[in-house]
């Protein structure tokens, strides 16, 4: 035996090995080499869904360079300035929001931008990072599973910003910030028993939620989602011809620019919230299996990157990041299929839009810190 630890090589000789590049740049090259196959399918349908206009893939093309430079930027941040900087990231946050009430700027009957310095943003976006990483760092320096007192202070850090977006009103990111905490008191471990509460809870909320808290247009939306056909030409007219778009493109699809629904001006918001419908009548199911067999490798990469995290701090904000991305993509499918409401969820990477892909971006350069920190070595 002690020959055998004479032989073994000293620590310093394991660990001083100089790292790569890639390393040194924290790149995850898994998960770049998948986030830029979506760019390049993005840009191509965007191209059709806005009728071979370049200028719009263009400017799609510029938030994506955009994205790209946060994304690796946010790389470089180590988790334990992002778990420092989290409470008043969140701080900001919920003071940009505050201020969307007063001196939001408005438009299509939502106010929900604010304007500095020229510079128009959505703060509720902000929210998508700095409400996970938040939690996460709440929960990450106690004794987990989380004991009730710490799953009630993280709830109400939840609700505080769900709700003043709700307000705006922003239903659909409202929901997606809300679940991207709940994420991580689920990464946390939480009892099944919170769990199963929640859910009777949720259930039992269900009339009271429809009597006074839903609008009319959101009411109109659920029952829409029930039964289009009661206004073909009206609110469920969305609905309808998105699912006739999907259901023309067949198995092998139509061809690349040759789709009717979008390029007649059948199909509404096809270069946003209902681009699929242009990918599934141009490109068939096999085109629509494609994009979601990327999207799958896309989560299996961060659930392998939350498995494998160093700490509890990157195995909570890398799950809650992953299940998120998979809300974005189930929720604008369900919508476009007509099994859930539509509530302005883009598909992610896919649709057109600037501040959404930036957060997302930024969101993967947070998984490639984590996917790249450095082990720690025992002592």
């Amino acid at each position: 035996m002690g020959d055998y630890v004479r032989q073994l090589p000293p620590e310093s000789a394991v660990f001083s090995q100089p790292p790569g590049a890639i390393m040194r740049l924290h790149i995850d090259v898994p998960l770049l080499i998948l986030l830029l196959a979506l760019t390049l399918i993005g840009l191509a349908v965007l191209y059709s869904a806005s009728g071979e206009q370049m200028s719009a893939v263009v400017r799609q093309g510029r938030y994506f360079m955009l994205a790209y430079v946060v994304m690796m930027g946010a790389a470089q941040i180590s988790l334990a300035q992002l778990a420092r900087w989290a409470p008043w990231f969140y701080a900001a946050g919920i003071v940009f929001l505050v201020a969307v009430l007063f001196v939001g700027v408005g438009a299509k009957g939502a106010q929900r931008w604010l304007s500095i310095g020229g510079i128009r943003f959505q703060p509720a976006e902000i929210m998508k990072l700095a409400v996970p990483l938040t939690i996460a760092w709440y929960l990450a320096d106690r004794i987990l599973p989380p004991r009730f007192r710490y799953i009630i202070v993280a709830t109400l850090t939840i609700g505080l910003p769900a709700l003043l977006i709700m307000r705006q009103p922003d239903l659909g990111t409202a929901l997606l910030i809300a679940a991207s905490g709940l994420f991580v008191l689920f990464m946390a471990g939480v009892g099944w028993r919170y769990i199963f509460g929640s859910v009777l809870l949720a259930v039992a909320s269900a009339w009271p939620v429809w009597t006074f808290v839903l609008k009319g247009y959101q009411k109109q939306r659920i029952l829409t989602m029930l039964n289009p056909e009661s206004d073909k030409l009206g609110a469920g007219w969305n609905i309808i011809q998105s699912k006739t778009a999907i259901g023309s493109g067949g198995w092998s699809g139509k061809g690349w620019l040759h789709g009717t629904q979008s390029r007649l001006d059948f199909l509404p918001e096809s270069h946003t919230d209902f681009i699929i419908a242009v990918l599934g009548e141009e490109f068939g199911l096999r085109g629509v299996l494609a994009l979601l067999s990327i999207y799958l490798l896309i989560l299996l990469r961060g659930f392998w990157i939350g498995i494998h995290a160093q700490s509890s701090f990157g195995q909570m904000v890398a799950g809650s990041i992953t299940l998120t991305f998979f809300v974005y993509i189930f929720v604008n499918m369900g919508m476009v299929a007509g099994l859930l409401p539509v509530v302005g969820v883009p598909l992610p990477l896919i649709s057109a839009g600037g501040t959404s892909i930036v957060t997302l971006m930024a969101g993967f350069g947070i998984l490639m810190a984590i996917s790249t920190e450095t082990p720690m070595v025992a002592r």
